[in-house]
């Protein structure tokens, strides 16, 4: 089979289309007929050797975590999934034609594939997020960097659970945000006054990395109120960082149930080849996004 590979950590000149064994799933696993991955921001770090702790690895390696696809093989002891069946869910390598899968869902009606792939890993982490800081309903929740991924995911999650959000996002996204129920306003000099003139901030998420920790942290008065998944250096201005992923079953679960009714819907921006990994990685680490993007098999 076709899979992307790197055999060196570096930049996104590093990755390769190879030809690669087929992978097979083992006990409580499951293999699809991949045929959309989704890009995310891990996936860039892992091939640059930032996240080594979270994600150790041996080179050479594959890349991407979240996909979605036809199930072509069952392994022991894994009941209530049948070869045919389309799912969805996480597991590794999934920039290639077959991979792995340790945890699914069966994909909700309606959902297409690409829209499918971009679902796994940002709802988990929007769900965690949302639990780890601490905000509850009726509370006021500012999230940095609203526009991708997470951001969408975690702004459609608020509103369904009656949290207030405020979002920042490039002036291009503005309306974006508005439609998934935000506060919007924009970064850029002068954002935290603009935030103030919103309202009181109970909670924060730093989903972007741009070094806005320390403004988050000011804004709601309490480091303990602020979580990044982004800094990597938000510890040491007492603000947590959730780098460690929780329960993705459970997650894949409450999206499914999230889009059934109606409640979660993230747009695809973009969709690359298998040749073109290399270019959602550079699209990717340059930001900016409005939902996700996915490499379509």
């Amino acid at each position: 089979m076709k899979r992307v590979s790197f055999a060196e950590f570096g930049g996104p000149d590093v990755l390769r289309l190879v030809d690669a064994e087929e992978p097979h799933a083992g006990p409580g696993q499951i293999r699809i007929a991949v045929r959309a991955a989704g890009v995310n921001p891990v996936d860039w770090r892992v091939r640059e050797g930032q996240v080594l702790k979270a994600h150790p690895i041996e080179l050479p390696a594959g890349v991407g975590l979240d996909a979605s696809g036809v199930v072509d093989e069952v392994g022991e002891g894994v009941d209530g999934v049948s070869a045919g069946d389309r799912v969805f869910g996480e597991g590794s390598s999934t920039y290639a034609e077959h991979a792995v899968l340790s945890a699914w869902a069966r994909m909700p009606e309606g959902l297409t594939f690409e829209e499918a792939a971009g679902y796994p890993s940002v709802v988990e982490t929007a769900l965690r997020v949302i639990r780890e800081v601490g905000v509850q309903p009726g509370q006021t929740l500012l999230v940095s960097g609203a526009s991708g991924g997470v951001g969408s995911a975690v702004l459609q999650i608020a509103r369904d659970r009656g949290i207030t959000v405020i979002g920042t996002a490039g002036v291009a996204n503005q309306d974006y945000l508005r439609s998934l129920g935000a506060v919007a306003t924009t970064y850029g000099e002068g954002w935290v006054a603009r935030v103030r003139r919103l309202g009181q901030v109970d909670a924060a998420l730093d989903l972007a990395g741009s070094g806005v920790v320390r403004e988050l942290v000011e804004l709601t008065g309490n480091p303990h109120k602020v979580l990044s998944i982004a800094d990597l250096g938000a510890p040491d201005l007492g603000v947590r960082f959730s780098g460690v992923a929780g329960s993705m079953p459970d997650a894949l679960a409450e999206a499914a149930d999230l889009i059934s009714r109606g409640k979660l819907h993230i747009p695809v921006e973009k969709s690359y080849s298998l040749g073109e990994a290399a270019a959602a990685h550079i699209d990717s680490q340059a930001g900016h996004t409005r939902g996700r993007r996915v490499v379509v098999i």
